[in-house]
């Protein structure tokens, strides 16, 4: 492992910086919920993958050694999110901004586990991990602990103590649910007879955004029709509303727990000839602010969606810096600023600004 170097950046500043960059983390538009399947590496000295396939070549970086990161993702076919993420990381992980970066996918803890035990044998100086579920991962922490290999959360929170990580950038997903479960009280509907479809099980995005519904349904005695897991997948998501709408069950409101979910429950109601959307029978709600999501809203046609911000890559950087200059971070967590959106505070500057 390298020889940590020690610069000259006062904490004070990096203080400033890091805050700034919590404040203001849904400020800058770059791209937009999951990539490749399974497990790969991909060294930026041997050219940098971008979300499209095309393979760019890696610039040599101005000065100073390389700081090696292991970079851990979920898998981008999982949403339109998960590519925005992985793009923004691949874009500023390089070695034109000084480092040798290994990234690994995986949909499980076990394709994820398997990836951060090789990048510790390797000898990273930093893994930033995005986990596919909240737990299993004590051995990983102490391994890396031992080696002396700093951790960076970020996306998602696991079950771990915090002297095992350095940081943890992520999304509030509990408060994503509750702006959502509270905006759809708001809406004060003659009943809620709700489809509920779930993301990946396990996870901290369906944990907090399942939580948070299901508290306020038994709050409110509101009845949720089905409660199925659809693993963050649109065609499955469209069998299961599909099924409902077979079985004769009624129902005038979908929670999906990503964009890919609600616009496959969509299409099942276009194909029924179901209404849907601002002033119809079934009332849409999904997360993560993708494009065709907040368009879908503007235009009418959704009622709600959550954002997730899913560029965490500048506040990564930020925090390896300040280690690097033998300072610890100023904020263990760092909270993703985020929203809520419906017709009525969603513009096309809104858009091209948030959108993904």
């Amino acid at each position: 492992m390298r020889k940590k170097f020690v610069g000259f950046l006062l904490c004070a500043a990096m203080t400033a910086v890091l805050l700034a960059g919590c404040g203001g983390g849904s400020d800058t538009k770059k791209e937009t919920d999951a990539p490749a399947a399974a497990t790969e590496g991909t060294k930026a000295d041997e050219g940098t993958k971008a979300a499209d396939g095309e393979t760019q070549a890696a610039a040599p970086a101005a000065s100073g050694e390389m700081i090696k990161i292991g970079i851990i993702n979920n898998d981008t076919s999982e949403s339109g999110y998960r590519v925005a993420n992985d793009r923004d990381l691949r874009e500023h992980f390089t070695e034109e901004n000084g480092y040798e970066a290994t990234f690994a996918y995986g949909k499980t803890n076990d394709e994820q586990v398997a990836a951060a035990n090789k990048m510790i044998q390797d000898g990273v100086d930093y893994l930033a991990i995005a986990a596919a579920n909240t737990s299993g991962w004590d051995s990983v922490l102490q391994d890396a602990k031992d080696a002396g290999i700093r951790v960076i959360l970020y996306d998602r929170v696991i079950d771990a103590d915090e002297s095992f990580y350095a940081a943890s950038i992520v999304s509030d997903m509990a408060k994503e649910g509750e702006t959502a479960a509270n905006w759809l009280k708001d809406q004060k509907l003659d009943a809620y007879n709700i489809i509920h479809l779930q993301g990946q099980m396990g996870s901290a995005a369906q944990v907090g955004r399942s939580e948070a519904l299901i508290n306020m349904a038994d709050a409110e005695g509101w009845n949720i029709v089905t409660q199925q897991c659809a693993d963050w997948n649109a065609e499955t998501a469209q069998q299961i509303v599909q099924s409902v709408i077979d079985s004769g069950k009624d129902f005038n409101v979908i929670y999906a727990e990503n964009d890919n979910m609600a616009d496959g429950a969509v299409k099942a109601l276009d194909k029924a000839g179901i209404k849907h959307g601002v002033g119809e029978k079934v009332v849409i709600m999904g997360f993560d602010c993708n494009t065709f999501a907040l368009e879908n809203v503007m235009n009418g046609t959704w009622n709600y969606d959550g954002q997730c911000n899913p560029y965490q890559a500048e506040m990564i950087d930020e925090v390896i810096k300040t280690l690097e200059s033998g300072s610890e971070p100023a904020e263990k967590t760092i909270i993703m600023e985020e929203a809520g959106f419906d017709q009525s505070n969603v513009t096309q500057e809104v858009i091209d600004k948030f959108g993904i």
